[in-house]
């Protein structure tokens, strides 16, 4: 299965690996904005574009430099990031303004247990 449903049937999850996270769309709301699905969670098909916009800090602070960083903080730098697809027939094709590795890429969505 390469989406799933949690929760609320309307919201399905899909695992990017451009990203390396799961992203969401809202399917079937009328009284929000939605993409179109195809209700094929094997090959889904998801319409217009997905864009997401999130940020991080760089250098990051992990589970595994966290006392060092509450000791001596160090400065961070927020890097704003940007995931631009389209999902189709279970392939994500990346557009050119993603800011992850696999910009310009179409690559097969993951199955959502191997995510």
């Amino acid at each position: 299965m390469k989406v799933k449903s949690l929760l609320d049937p309307n919201r399905l999850f899909f695992f990017c690996p451009g990203c390396n996270e799961d992203h969401c769309v809202t399917v079937n709301r009328p009284s929000h904005p939605v993409w179109s699905y195809n209700g094929n969670p094997e090959a889904p098909t998801f319409t217009p574009s997905i864009l997401v916009k999130s940020h991080h800090w760089e250098p990051p602070v992990t589970g595994d430099n966290l006392d060092e960083w509450e000791r001596a903080p160090w400065e961070q730098k927020k890097v704003d990031t940007v995931c631009h697809s389209f999902v189709t027939d279970g392939r994500i094709q990346f557009l050119g303004d993603c800011t992850h590795t696999l910009a310009g890429k179409t690559v097969d969505l993951p199955d959502w247990e191997t995510s």
